[in-house]
């Protein structure tokens, strides 16, 4: 593992928290890292979590990104990633994102799992997962790039915390008996027209697989699943760019419905 504070990892995480603190949206990063070195992109991304554990934010939870073969497509990767999630990231079911929040945001519809069990085996199984697994959710993830233009590789969205901008939960828990992740469908509206579909296949076979696959990434790391955690095991769909005023809907069969909207934008509030 490299280490946290050498040049290239500060240098790359100075930008990424500036680009977030001032809203003014940075160059890749990958210019600072070695080609293909996805170990010292990790490494960039816990420094500004624990930056932010530092100044007091709270870890709920980890979210799995590049699950999709149609968002991998879309960014130019071909394998998953995860990052960290923050309460302060929660947003209510139904509410509104203020203008300005987030630099360059867009949405994707996922299942989310809660555990009541930890998952700290590196071998972990999708039974280990079922028997951890207390509820599922519907959710909607509203990414975001604090590089500019979304100009992303792999070491770029990795480094930057997953893109981590914000996420939505739905109200009404459950359980996952009797219940096939891999076959429900997802359908996600802006506007009420429909900008997104996709079933659980389209998550690494299954959103189970993609929380396997989490499970024994950060056992491995020594940092494993926890009871308790929020895990989003990533988009069924493809992602949706959001604007000022849009109003965003997402049904996944067997889970429910979650929305969230975007605040117009205001005089002073506009950049």
């Amino acid at each position: 593992m490299p280490n946290a504070a050498s040049p290239a990892v500060v240098k790359a995480a100075d930008l990424l928290e500036e680009a977030a603190r001032t809203g003014a949206a940075c160059p890749p990063v990958r210019t600072l890292l070695d080609d293909g070195d996805l170990e010292t992109a990790y490494a960039v991304q816990q420094l500004n979590v624990r930056r932010g554990l530092d100044a007091g934010r709270r870890i709920v939870g980890r979210k799995i990104g590049l699950t999709s073969p149609a968002v991998q497509r879309q960014l130019g990767v071909d394998q998953p990633d995860f990052g960290a999630l923050f309460a302060d990231m929660a947003v209510p079911q139904g509410g509104e994102v203020a203008a300005g929040r987030l630099l360059q945001p867009k949405v994707e519809a996922e299942v989310a799992l809660v555990l009541a069990r930890d998952l700290p085996h590196r071998e972990c199984t999708v039974v280990d997962l079922l028997r951890a697994v207390d509820f599922a959710l519907p959710a909607l993830e509203i990414v975001d790039s604090r590089i500019s233009d979304w100009d992303i590789s792999l070491l770029d969205t990795v480094a930057d915390n997953a893109s981590c901008g914000l996420y939505v939960m739905g109200g009404t828990p459950v359980p996952l008996g009797g219940l096939d992740l891999r076959s429900v469908s997802m359908t996600m509206t802006r506007g009420g027209e429909t900008v997104s579909e996709g079933t659980g296949a389209d998550c690494l076979g299954s959103p189970l697989n993609a929380a396997v696959w989490l499970a024994r990434a950060l056992a491995e790391r020594g940092d494993p699943l926890r009871a308790g955690d929020l895990v989003l095991t990533g988009a069924l769909g493809p992602m949706v760019p959001a604007a000022p005023g849009d109003v965003f809907a997402a049904h996944i069969f067997g889970l429910g419905s979650v929305q969230v909207g975007f605040a117009e934008a205001t005089q002073g509030e506009r950049r």
